[in-house]
This record gives structure tokens, C-alpha cells and sequence, in this order.
């Protein structure tokens, strides 16, 4: 996700968070207001928080993991043709965004100063669902095809691109079509507009089961997304900005706890205890029963990093996607777009073990 990542089929607002109201206690409480029990609100926004990649931020609120850490993280969730989460964040309507990493590179080239503060993912979440008479098995074959993405200009979209590049194919010589996610992208491989559509879960679980299309390439997984891009690239991270954050560091540490103990708990539970904490709506709709949406769990659980660790190697992954596609043409300082510092502050805290080798300043 560059500009934003398309909801997934439901798309629902939620104002949720524990009912203890914020305080101004220590100058540390976040912008959204006060009270007067000394738990500092914060308020997050999704870039999509019914897919399965973003899991993580409901999960710690289910879990009761922001309570039990002194926050109160009110969670909302983008909607199609609205502000990105990411924007939100940069403009000040929300303080943080659960978004992909690399916008903070994208801002950095722009002259803003975003940091991602924890790191979920070491892998988009993404699989590039292909119709067998399409005859792709991998990037190699995008030559002549009509490639769906879920908007152009989307990291769906670049992605795209990127993978083709790897093995030789220009962009000129294949066709990127938008087509949404959930029901739109299922429809555009069904009806023959489509040879191939990079998507998440639980929509590839859908064309799998209507039997429309496969998976040619895995980006779900770090371990696939290193085979298909050329080493870990971060996908679902919290960004806020670096003001902010400086002049938050309270809030932000308890966030971050919550959520570093929300990815030790998913690698400790099953795919079916997962689903079993998250919204009905959320693992069931009219795509996908919960029965798949936990198969299709186990399959990509493994994008999920246990630790909250920006994976070595990540930065530069995430940079070098943007500058082939011609999104970033400016030097950056990859130093700048990311903190491990409160990741490492929760780990040690909790006396959990770090398992996720660390990227240096240099990425």
C-alpha cells in the first residue's frame, strides 16, 4: 500500500477502545484529549482493518492488551474513496496509522518526517491469484497479461511492477487494471477482465473456493516475499509522525507494548484461537465462511513477525521497490523512517525473547 490499501469486502467504521477516558498526566497525553485517570488516548486508523494483514491492531483491543498496557486506542478504519490512513495521520486528523512501512519513505521524500514505531509484518500479505488458462506461474510470465491490482498507484501496484521488473518484463508490456478487492477483484478474474489480481486474504481464500483462479506468486509470507522480491519487505507497521512521537513517548511505549504483546500471543495460538478473538464480521461474510478464513490464516500466518522487530534488510527492500517504480527519486535517509526502539523497550520489559534479526540505520 503506497497511497492506501483498499478495504476488504465489509467496510465498517469502529470507534472502539476502553471506556477509561484520557488524562493530561506527566505532559504526556496524546492530542485527543483528557480526563482524569492517567491513561493517555490515542487514536489509530486502518488502513483497512477488516483484512486479515492488519489483524494485529483488533486483536490487541480483543485481547484487552491496550487496557491492561495504560492506553486507550480508539480504532478507525479507512474508507474507499476517503482519506487514507496514512494521510490522516500526516495531517493530524488521527496520531497514528496502521499502514505499510515504506510511506515513511514516500514522506521523507517529500520533506515530511513520518517514523514507523513497530513493525508487524515482514511481508505485504499479498498473492498474485492467477486463472489457469492465463498460464503465469510467476512474474516471469506477466509479458502480454491483464494484471489487476487494487487501485493503480496502490502498492498493489507497484509491487506489481517491481516483481516484473526482477524478471525482465517492462511495464509497458503488460496491462494494470484496477479492480478493488473482495467481490470486484473475485468478479474481474471470473469474467475473463483479469488474468491475474494481486489480493489478501480472505479474498484469495474466495477465489479459491469459487475456483476462479490460484496462487502464482506468495507475498503473504516473509519467507515468499523474500524468494519474490529479494529479501523481507515490512508491510503492516504503525506510522505516526516524528513530532509526535517526541512529544508522546508515554503513549506511544504503551502502544507498542500492546501490540508487541499481541504478536507474541499470535505466535503462541492457533489460526482458530486467532479468528476466535476478532469481530464475526471480520472472519465471516459473503465471500468466505470462518472455516476458510482460518485456513487461510494458517497458510499466511507466517507474514506476521513475533517480536515487533523491523526485519534487517526491510528498509532497503521497501526503498528499492519505490525507486525502480519512480515513486522516490530523491536520496533518503532510511536512518530517519524507522525506530526499534520501543519494539526492543516492550520485549524487555515482558522478558520475551527477540527471535527477528534487527535493520541498522542503514535499513
Amino acid at each position: 500500500m503506497l497511497k492506501r490499501t483498499v478495504t476488504a469486502s465489509i467496510i465498517t467504521v469502529l470507534a472502539l477502545g476502553a471506556a477509561t477516558a484520557c488524562s493530561g498526566n506527566s505532559g504526556d497525553s496524546a492530542s485527543s484529549g483528557s480526563g482524569g485517570s492517567g491513561t493517555p488516548t490515542v487514536k489509530l486508523m486502518v488502513g483497512g482493518i477488516d483484512k486479515q494483514i492488519y489483524l494485529p491492531y483488533q486483536l490487541a483491543q480483543n485481547l484487552g492488551f491496550y487496557k491492561k498496557y495504560g492506553v486507550n486506542v480508539k480504532l478507525t478504519t479507512e474508507q474507499n474513496g476517503g482519506v487514507g490512513a496514512e494521510e490522516a495521520m500526516a495531517s493530524g486528523q488521527v496520531d497514528m496509522a496502521g499502514a505499510w512501512y515504506n510511506h515513511t519513505i514516500e514522506f521523507q521524500a517529500k520533506g515530511k518526517a513520518v517514523e514507523d514505531i513497530v513493525q508487524l509484518s515482514g511481508a505485504p500479505g499479498e498473492r498474485e491469484m492467477c486463472t489457469t488458462k492465463s498460464g503465469v506461474k510467476s512474474a516471469a510470465d506477466f509479458k502480454g497479461k491483464t494484471l489487476g491490482v487494487t487501485d493503480l498507484g496502490s502498492g498493489t501496484d507497484v509491487l506489481t511492477q517491481f516483481m516484473a521488473a526482477k524478471k525482465g518484463v517492462k511495464a509497458n508490456q503488460f496491462h494494470r487494471l484496477a479492480v478493488g478487492a473482495g467481490s470486484t477483484a473475485v468478479a474481474a478474474l471470473k469474467n475473463g477482465k483479469a488474468d491475474c489480481v494481486m489480493t489478501t486474504q480472505p479474498t484469495v481464500a474466495a477465489i479459491e473456493k469459487k475456483g476462479v483462479g490460484t496462487s502464482a506468486v506468495d507475498l503473504a509470507t516473509t519467507d515468499g516475499a523474500t524468494a519474490a522480491l529479494g529479501g523481507a519487505f515490512p508491510g503492516a507497521s504503525v506510522l505516526a509522525r516524528t513530532d509526535w512521537v517526541n512529544s508522546h513517548k508515554e503513549a506511544v511505549q504503551r502502544v507498542v507494548d500492546a501490540l508487541v504483546a499481541t504478536m507474541h500471543w499470535i505466535h503462541t495460538h492457533s489460526a482458530a484461537d486467532i479468528a476466535d478473538k476478532l469481530p464475526p464480521s471480520f472472519v465471516q461474510n459473503q465471500l468466505v465462511t470462518k472455516a476458510d478464513y482460518i485456513k487461510a490464516l494458517n497458510e499466511d500466518k507466517g507474514q506476521f513477525l513475533p517480536d515487533g522487530i523491523m526485519p534487517a534488510g526491510g528498509p532497503k527492500t521497501a526503498l528499492a521497490t519505490l525507486k525502480l517504480v519512480g515513486n522516490v527519486t530523491t536520496s533518503v535517509d532510511l536512518s530517519k523512517t524507522f525506530t526499534n526502539e520501543f519494539a526492543l523497550n516492550a520485549n524487555k520489559k515482558e522478558g520475551l525473547t527477540t527471535t527477528t534479526t534487527p535493520a541498522g540505520a542503514d535499513g
